[in-house]
């Protein structure tokens, strides 16, 4: 996220939180390093086993941000999140950063980084892969906003019915106009 909109979201008299990736490389480095030569304020571990995956995530807080460019409007805390596990049976070793204006304990930025990576892949996930959302090719900016309002809305109508997989959901509607027309009419 660029500089400048972090600025408006804090002129706004809001907090956020932020992913740092590659496409930020000196603010990634610096807080690289923060990690590698300081201590975390707050740390919280936990662990999962869902269907054929094993995650351990270590989440560290620091609050001493003075390595990072003034230009970050409020930074207050990095967020180190450390995830390790096996997923097919292959393991890995990922490390992700997060650059926040809120002070809070590592429990709370694991919780909030944990229901941004849901919506993730539960909405924009299912709306690129199962839809096609961004091979979708709409000539006009109001076209490709309306069938994303529509993909949303059959996505929430889906799930409100109670089906867990978009994917086996669209097999058994596909070709039932009664069940469609009962979907449509019950929620």
């Amino acid at each position: 996220m660029p500089k400048k909109t972090i600025e408006r979201i804090v002129q706004h008299g809001n907090n956020y939180l932020v992913s740092v990736k590659g496409n930020q490389p000196k603010l990634l480095k610096a807080l690289q390093q923060i990690n590698q030569q300081q201590r975390p304020h707050s740390h919280h571990d936990t662990s999962e086993q869902t269907r054929n995956r094993i995650v351990h995530r270590s989440v560290g807080v620091f609050d001493d941000v003075s390595g990072i460019d003034s230009h970050w409007a409020n930074a207050r805390s990095l967020i180190a999140v450390h995830r390790t596990g096996t997923r097919n049976g292959q393991p890995f070793d990922q490390w992700s950063y997060y650059l926040s204006s809120l002070s809070a304990d590592a429990i709370a930025f694991a919780v909030g980084i944990r229901r941004h990576r849901d919506i993730e892949n539960r909405l924009h996930w299912v709306k690129d892969v199962v839809f096609g959302e961004d091979a979708a090719r709409c000539p006009q900016h109001n076209a490709a906003t309306l069938w994303s309002i529509i993909r949303t809305i059959v996505i929430n109508l889906v799930r409100s019915s109670g089906h867990a997989s978009l994917t086996k959901a669209l097999r058994l509607l596909r070709h039932d106009i009664q069940a469609l027309f009962h979907l449509v009419t019950t929620n």
